[in-house]
């Protein structure tokens, strides 16, 4: 007789990256994976904003798995951030992915943006939890890619990578 217990998935960062496209407009002031010990490891990430106000943000957002390479998976989006923060209910996907990282940021309110830009202690903890618990997925190597879009000039890339096991 066997008992099964249930399935555990972890959430691994294996990669931050994270690219200005435009640096008279935005400058990354730091971007990076902290390991604080085995098991608990997080992402920060501060853009100084040298334009401001903003008043007109795009963001498109790819969930990339590797397989001899990254090829697009499941979604890709493009979303005009200040119309989506006005009504969050306007679009699952985006809702989903804004949801992972809302609470350590500072991106919590609708257009214009007149300060820097800052997440916090992102954790692969709570990560796990978004897409093990709320949107299960596959075990794998994944990417997140997201366009930051102003005025219509990609200004910036970020590209998370990371394990699910």
């Amino acid at each position: 007789m066997y008992l099964i217990g249930g399935v555990h998935s972890l959430v691994e960062f294996t990669n931050f990256e994270c690219e200005s496209l435009d640096r008279s407009f935005c400058n990354i002031e730091y971007c990076h994976i902290k390991s604080v010990n085995r098991t608990y490891k997080y992402i920060s990430i501060k853009v100084n904003l040298l334009k401001t106000p903003v008043t007109s943000v795009k963001v498109n957002s790819g969930l990339y798995n590797r397989l001899s390479g990254y090829k697009p998976f499941l979604y890709n989006v493009t979303v005009d951030g200040c119309k989506f923060l006005k009504n969050q209910n306007s679009n699952p996907v985006t809702k989903f992915i804004y949801g992972v990282f809302k609470d350590s940021s500072n991106m919590n309110h609708t257009c214009p943006y007149d300060h820097d830009i800052v997440m916090e202690k992102l954790s692969t903890e709570y990560l796990n939890h978004q897409i093990t618990k709320i949107l299960p997925f596959p075990e794998g190597k994944y990417m997140v890619q997201m366009n930051w879009i102003a005025y219509d000039i990609n200004r910036a890339i970020t590209r998370l990578y990371f394990t699910l096991s």
